[in-house]
């Protein structure tokens, strides 16, 4: 097996451990892998893919999600990020839950994200590069995000986020999207 698929508290959003070959060359890993996803019921077709590059540690992208069936798979190329997953799906019994998880290129962690759930990731370490595989094209008019400072959710970000784009800054407060 190339890596690992585990079960989180939200259905779904799954964590995948890599198994990494290393020797004199330096080290390897498998990022992803159709087969064992299948083996562990997803079945993910990628549609696109984009690289995040971020410059300065402590820049916040997100919440994000599409009015789709996309799934996103990311993992840190470079650097490290702290992720957070929430689950906004009407009719799932963790409905407002949210999970953390931490990313860097050194432990090689994937997530996967579900569609109706939302991530945003903080960068902890300059020079941060994600890397995103999407089953779904990027549509504009689909596209909805929270913000990261909502107080219906409180999020725990381990720092202050420094850069922040203005349109992740002006989403509307989660209960009002619920109107």
């Amino acid at each position: 097996m190339s890596f690992q698929v585990t079960s989180t508290e939200i259905a779904g959003v799954l964590l995948l451990t890599p198994k990494f070959f290393e020797d004199d060359r330096g080290r390897f890993r498998r990022t992803f892998c159709a087969r064992t996803l299948a083996d562990a019921g997803v079945a993910f077709h990628v549609q696109q893919s984009n690289l995040s590059e971020n410059r300065q540690a402590f820049t916040l992208r997100g919440f994000h999600w599409q009015d789709s069936d996309e799934t996103k798979l990311l993992g840190c190329v470079t650097g490290e990020i702290h992720d957070i997953v929430v689950d906004l799906r009407p009719a799932s019994p963790t409905l407002g839950k949210f999970l953390s998880f931490r990313l860097s290129a050194k432990n090689g962690l994937g997530l996967i994200v579900p569609p109706g759930c939302a991530n945003a990731w903080l960068t902890m370490q300059p020079n941060t590069a994600i890397q995103y595989w999407h089953t779904d094209i990027y549509r504009p008019a689909a596209e909805h995000g929270l913000r990261y400072d909502d107080p219906a959710f409180a999020f725990p970000w381990p720092a202050e986020p420094q850069v922040i784009s203005a349109k992740d800054r002006s989403y509307p407060d989660y209960n009002l999207l619920l109107a």
